[in-house]
């Protein structure tokens, strides 16, 4: 991708990109920028455990699950290998990660409260080969792939590589490797067909109205499944979507007295459990208001 800069002269100059000289740059600008960059906790650098290295290690909240992740310059290393490698050294000492956390963020979580069906590994690379692309596009495999540029101007970009649409899921692979099969079955990676499966087709159409408008809301909104509700975000969550036997609950990414809301259309949730994020949720079984409660979700945006 390239970058430009508007000159005074209205015209674009294209930035040049100023590579990153080793490993321990692109990990220190990750980790002192964690919470901005992929919305984690960070909970520590360098972790060793059973004679092995972990980059950086750091907690997701909304999912509840650690994320692993890797800093890679070497093109020729499997990122698959490597990333079930860590995922199986994880499930398999979950209290070493768990006292890890607590001491290092002086907390008292409780290893049941962990969510391990949620863990994944993020590789973090300036580039990664075409056959890396290839290894990690199953809808299903826990491991994601970020790729970072440093430009001058001390202009930083850094982007997620989506999987493609039509990517296949990993599970008939796993039956040739046993760290693939032990893996799989504890860690989950949702899509949206999970959520959708056993719906009726009417709250199906109903939600696809409500997804393709928050998606026309900006560019760059993602989608992304979780183990209760369908996420939306764009950096950060603006909404999620939980389906119901007959229709949607919808919940916005807001703290209460931040949502505009003069219809009064949203409930405040902020002190009831709840498993979207955001203190607003409302149940809709219509598109008959669909046009306003973009107005609302797109407060969550700005």
């Amino acid at each position: 991708m390239n970058l430009f800069q508007i000159t005074k002269t209205n015209n674009l100059s294209l930035l040049k990109e100023k590579p990153f000289k080793l490993e321990r740059e692109i990990q220190a600008l990750v980790e002192n920028n964690l919470p901005e960059l992929m919305g984690l906790e960070m909970v520590k650098s360098e972790f060793f455990i059973k004679g092995k290295r972990i980059d950086t290690l750091g907690y997701d909240a909304q999912s509840k699950a650690f994320v692993i992740i890797e800093y890679k310059r070497d093109k020729s290393t499997s990122v698959v290998d490597q990333g079930f490698t860590y995922l199986s050294l994880m499930l398999e000492n979950k209290a070493d990660f768990v006292l890890s956390y607590n001491e290092t963020l002086h907390k008292t979580i409780h290893s049941k409260a962990i969510d391990w069906s949620q863990t994944r590994v993020v590789f973090v690379s300036p580039s990664f080969t075409e056959n890396q692309r290839l290894a990690t596009n199953f809808k299903d495999i826990a491991i994601e792939l970020w790729e970072i540029k440093r430009y001058e101007n001390d202009l930083i970009s850094i982007n997620p590589i989506k999987k493609t649409k039509s990517a296949e899921s990993i599970k008939p692979l796993s039956k040739q490797n046993s760290i693939i099969q032990a893996v799989t079955a504890e860690i989950k990676v949702y899509t949206e067909e999970d959520h959708l499966n056993s719906s009726l087709e009417e709250v199906t159409e109903l939600y696809e109205w409500y997804k393709n408008a928050i998606l026309n809301l900006s560019d760059d909104i993602e989608i992304v499944p979780k183990k209760l509700y369908i996420a939306f975000k764009k950096n950060k969550n603006i909404a999620d979507i939980i389906i119901l036997k007959k229709g949607l609950k919808i919940f916005i990414n807001l703290k209460k007295g931040q949502l505009d809301d003069p219809k009064g259309l949203m409930k405040d949730v902020s002190k009831t459990g709840h498993w979207g994020n955001g203190d607003y949720e409302t149940i809709v079984n219509s598109t008959m208001n669909l046009e306003y409660l973009m107005s609302l979700i797109k407060q969550a945006i700005l």
